[in-house]
């Protein structure tokens, strides 16, 4: 596996030294020269990362697909998974979920039943992850995982659950703490967990039926966030609307991005909703930026082994505005496959990814192994920054969170059925690695803020003021601090589900009772509308640089 990596990156970089395409190329126009670290965690977790969502006891349950053989960890001894409905093992006892533990750099095998192949997820207000759909006999289940510390904790599953097959669909936790599960293929409709008993139905969504491109679909795993005004704002191909799902209805059609070009799977871009300020001002606008993916044709042409170039754009748009336009920019070099990370201290990475080619098995080419960082405050021309190169591609089912520490945690890539290690041009990763973006370098230590008070898992209410407090070195600068709240995402096929950034409003830092102490007074977003109840990292960032992260619960 190791010398077959090796060469396929030697010959990338041969392929960059002679024809210099646009995938090799620094982006001339970046914010500044880049950097970040690259470090390898675990050399085999056992099975690849097709999904991962980080828990609030700074523990990520990660998963694959059941269907693709035997895994390369083992279940407990006597445990085995029987499934007459597999199509290929009946009685499997590897594991196909494991909990990676963060402090201890360990994994954990965990023992999912039915298969999660291109499900969905959101973590529920009390910290539960509530998994839901797959394929096969997964398609109509609910998964529940409650976190724990004494490594008993494991998969409980509910057949039968959903009134649909979701596959490929998405999920979002909304402000009355349930979660809402959107699309999937051949499902142009959405419904609820858990159920109102005698109230929750199945709601048709005919923007879905709208948006599906046929034979290619190009709607699934839609981009969905959570407004301000408590609608959902919906994007599927390359369209989007403002959903209002208690009524039912449009709230708003969004103008089609300029360039046409679809983004969601298999075309596979990603989104982010940008920072939410001004939490307690008269205005509040909130902003989407969609960035890369695949041509229309892109998937067709690659199943016939045309591997069709990525897009290099994206297109940014504020939601709340009442002329809402596109803006659109370039991005250094084109990306398919990319996941988009909110950081802590309101930047957006983008990693992982292809410069060719489709999602779907066998489908991409060239990997992308420079991130790079988003500055949102910046003039466009100056928002990019290219980073620093893994030596891992990351391609069709890799995944990316981030870490509480600041860390950025990378995994997966199967891009073609079954765990194939040799004889391939890109084999199954099983790899594990951190990214941890130029924040995080040691020369910057002194200006990284250390968060004494409130204590971990706190807990918070809506509209109310809290003080924190922090340690920071010399160099400090008090003009320069921000609070911010992140809620920890559900990470699958290069869009992180329900992700979102809060930078609370604040008075000015005061000096505490000791040498390099200082608080700040910050107000909480003021409804479920902005912060759905739960757990979110909450960060003090100084001069851009973030603190480690604390969880708190807002409720």
């Amino acid at each position: 596996m190791g010398r077959n990596l090796i060469l396929t990156i030697a010959i990338g970089q041969l392929v960059c030294l002679i024809t210099s395409p646009p995938s090799c190329r620094r982006n001339t126009f970046a914010a500044a020269a880049g950097g970040g670290k690259w470090d390898l965690l675990l050399p085999n977790v056992g099975i690849a990362a097709m999904h991962m969502q980080l828990l609030h006891n700074d523990k990520v349950v990660i998963l694959d697909r059941t269907d693709f053989g035997l895994s390369n960890i083992s279940l407990p001894a006597g445990k085995c998974r029987r499934d007459v409905n597999d199509l290929v093992v009946k009685v499997d006892c590897t594991a196909h979920s494991v909990e990676y533990d963060v402090a201890d750099n360990s994994v954990r095998p965990l023992m999912v039943q039915t298969d999660v192949w291109c499900s969905s997820a959101a973590v529920m207000p009390d910290g539960t992850l509530v998994q839901t759909g797959g394929w096969n006999d997964g398609d109509h289940v609910v998964r529940v995982f409650t976190p724990c510390n004494d490594k008993k904790c494991d998969w409980v599953e509910y057949p039968g659950a959903l009134l649909r097959w979701r596959w490929y669909a998405t999920n979002h936790i909304l402000p009355d703490g349930r979660q809402i599960i959107i699309g999937g293929r051949e499902q142009f409709n959405y419904e609820f967990h858990p159920k109102i008993p005698g109230g929750d139905l199945l709601y048709d969504l005919p923007f879905l039926a709208d948006t599906n491109d046929p034979g290619v679909e190009n709607n699934l795993y839609p981009f969905v966030f959570l407004n301000v005004d408590g609608h959902l704002f919906i994007f599927a191909n390359n369209r989007a609307i403002l959903f209002d799902y208690v009524k039912r209805v449009v709230v708003r059609l969004y103008p089609e991005m300029p360039d046409g070009q679809p983004r969601c799977y298999p075309s596979t871009g990603s989104a982010v909703l940008l920072p939410l300020k001004n939490l307690g001002g008269p205005v509040l606008e909130a902003e989407v930026l969609v960035c890369g993916g695949a041509p229309k044709g892109a998937f067709p042409a690659s199943e016939r082994g045309n591997f069709m170039g990525a897009l290099n754009n994206c297109g940014r748009m504020t939601i709340t505005d009442p002329d809402p336009k596109w803006a659109m920019e370039n991005m250094p070099f084109p990306r398919l496959m990319g996941n988009m990370i909110t950081l802590p201290n309101g930047q957006i990475l983008i990693i992982n990814g292809a410069a060719r080619g489709s999602a779907g098995y066998n489908d991409a080419r060239n990997p992308v192994l420079r991130p790079v960082i988003y500055h949102p405050e910046n003039p466009i021309g100056a928002r990019f920054e290219v980073e620093n190169p893994s030596g891992i591609p990351r391609m069709y089912h890799s995944s990316a969170i981030l870490l509480r520490d600041g860390r950025v945690l990378v995994g997966g890539s199967n891009p073609h059925p079954n765990y194939v290690f040799e004889d391939v041009l890109f084999p199954t990763e099983l790899r594990l690695e951190a990214y941890s973006p130029p924040y995080l370098d040691p020369t910057s230590e002194e200006l990284r803020p250390h968060i004494t008070f409130p204590g971990l898992y706190s807990k918070i209410g809506y509209g109310q003021e809290i003080t924190v407090k922090f340690t920071v070195g010399p160099g400090f600068d008090g003009n320069s601090v921000t609070v911010t709240m992140v809620a920890p995402s559900f990470s699958t096929h290069s869009f992180s589900q329900h992700q979102r950034l809060l930078v609370l409003g604040g008075g000015d830092v005061k000096p505490g009772p000791g040498i390099n102490t200082y608080q700040i007074s910050v107000a909480t977003p003021g409804s479920g509308n902005l912060a759905p109840a739960g757990y979110y990292m909450l960060f003090v960032v100084h001069q851009g640089i973030p603190s480690e992260g604390i969880w708190v619960n807002i409720q």
